[in-house]
């Protein structure tokens, strides 16, 4: 498996080919080396980008292979959600045939036959869901009200699990959300909507896009800046 050393860090990597992607990027997931995919490059230019993110990557593997705080979930716990990390309630309710979540504004409630915890492989799944419908009822919304503001119009709007990025605008303009879109503050998630829409008119990361981008949200950067340091895959 092809490596390069960064400072004291030995970066190992592999490579899928992608012909569906435009761009390269690069995932970092624990116990895995980094997953680089794209379109086809040969092993020299493959080093060259993990080089151009070496920093970003080892950023986030000391992150991602920090000890897990918590193996379980209980009373007390904190979830995340839009920015925030907020209490989490975790009840035994024996008679329930599986384990439900909802949320109730200021405290996130689980409800379990197997307990007064739930284990993050059970616990995965619900949050998932829990994204997925907030961002069908609250980032679709937000997709509306930016074209209104912008004046930029897509071709619609879904939302889509991703293996390595936040959000994609694909050849049709059809713009796409990973659900955990929803973990990021608002400010962030709007970063995110207006970035893809403005991919519906400049679809590679030019200048003329980034000055689209600030004409939309003179203070992308720190968006962007908050996004960068969020644990998801990233593009070189």
């Amino acid at each position: 498996m092809p490596r390069l050393q960064y400072g004291q860090t030995t970066i190992e990597w592999r490579f899928k080919a992608d012909a569906t992607l435009k761009r390269h990027y690069v995932t970092v997931e624990r116990g895995h080396p980094v997953l680089l995919r794209g379109p086809a490059v040969g092993l020299e230019e493959q080093e060259a980008l993990v080089r151009r993110r070496a920093r970003w990557i080892r950023e986030k593997q000391a992150l991602v292979e920090m000890p897990l705080a918590e193996e379980l979930i209980v009373t007390g716990s904190r979830l995340r959600y839009c920015g925030r990390t907020y209490f989490t309630e975790v009840r035994h309710v024996p008679k329930l045939a599986y384990s439900t979540l909802r949320f109730t504004a200021s405290r996130f409630v689980i409800e379990t036959p197997a307990g007064r915890s739930i284990g993050l492989d059970a616990l995965a799944p619900l949050l998932a869901g829990f994204y997925r419908d907030r961002a069908h009822e609250k980032l679709l919304a937000r997709v509306r009200h930016w074209e209104r503001q912008s004046g930029l119009q897509a071709r619609g709007a879904r939302i889509r699990h991703f293996q390595s990025r936040w959000a994609s605008c694909n050849a049709q303009n059809v713009l796409e959300f990973h659900p955990r879109v929803m973990e990021l503050p608002a400010s962030v998630q709007d970063y995110v909507v207006v970035h893809e829409l403005c991919h519906t008119v400049e679809k590679s990361h030019t200048r003329a896009f980034w000055a689209l981008v600030a004409r939309q949200m003179p203070d992308w950067r720190r968006q962007h800046e908050v996004l960068e340091r969020a644990a998801l895959g990233d593009a070189v």
